[in-house]
């Protein structure tokens, strides 16, 4: 049986090469039409693929009616069928992603994927590698470029760093993973798709995952509203949260 690592990978993969085929067949759609397609048939994708593959398994999509019953289940899929819809739907954009991560009951997340189409890259938890050496020069500080947290710019003047805006949660998160930027943060709404499977991945990897408060990140709750996100390298962690609780008190 395929390890759920390995199925979240390929579902995220398949779910991504399925968006590539809708932008290329985009045509005259509008803007907000293409992201609308490209949710429902990534969507319809994954919950297919799962009720195939893992049949016995909950899910909790972005792009589904919510069903509590999950909140009984053992094991709950936790999916994003398109990360940044809006940049998805963009031109030329690729900072966008596929989210598929495996909630246990007590474990938290135990099998995580993130896919970015437009990069033809798959991170998974079962293959990253712990994270290396700092990369050179000042520190890059990833922020939302529609919605940066009101406490980045002063944060960041505290740790002598630079905000560097990007679209999606997950193209975020996997820039921090690759050693691109050194930090993201996000504060101000999010849900427990946008981070479910960034998290399993970058956490997989050694890399730093909580709150903004530092306390730990929680899913398959009943409302699954999780606002704020803080992932960077782990020696970074400490001085930047002392940084955000200053700026918030």
């Amino acid at each position: 049986m395929t390890t759920d690592a390995r199925l979240a990978a390929e579902l995220a993969e398949q779910a991504g090469a399925l968006l590539l085929d809708v932008l290329a067949d985009a045509g005259d759609l509008e803007p907000k039409a293409l992201g609308k397609r490209g949710d429902a048939e990534s969507n319809a994708l994954l919950l297919d693929r799962l009720a195939t593959h893992r049949p016995g398994d909950a899910v909790l999509s972005e792009e589904s009616a919510d069903d509590l019953a999950r909140l009984d289940a053992n094991r709950v899929w936790i999916v994003d069928p398109l990360d940044g819809t809006r940049e998805f739907a963009k031109q030329g954009r690729s900072d966008w992603a596929v989210h598929v991560a495996l909630w246990e009951a007590g474990r938290e997340i135990t099998a995580a994927a993130v896919a970015q189409p437009a990069l033809d890259v798959v991170h998974a938890s079962d293959d990253v590698v712990d994270a290396g050496a700092r990369r050179e020069g000042r520190t890059r500080i990833l922020v939302s470029d529609s919605r940066p947290p009101e406490f980045a710019a002063p944060v960041a003047r505290r740790l002598d760093a630079d905000l560097v805006p990007m679209g999606s949660a997950g193209a975020k998160a996997m820039a921090v993973l690759r050693g691109e930027a050194d930090v993201y943060v996000h504060a101000g709404g999010q849900w427990e798709w946008d981070s479910a499977a960034p998290v399993g991945v970058v956490l997989a990897a050694g890399l730093h995952a909580s709150r903004v408060d530092g306390s730990a990140l929680r899913y398959n709750e009943s409302h699954p509203y999780l606002p704020d996100l803080v992932i960077c390298r782990p020696e970074l962690a400490d001085a930047l949260l002392a940084a955000i609780a200053e700026e918030l008190s």
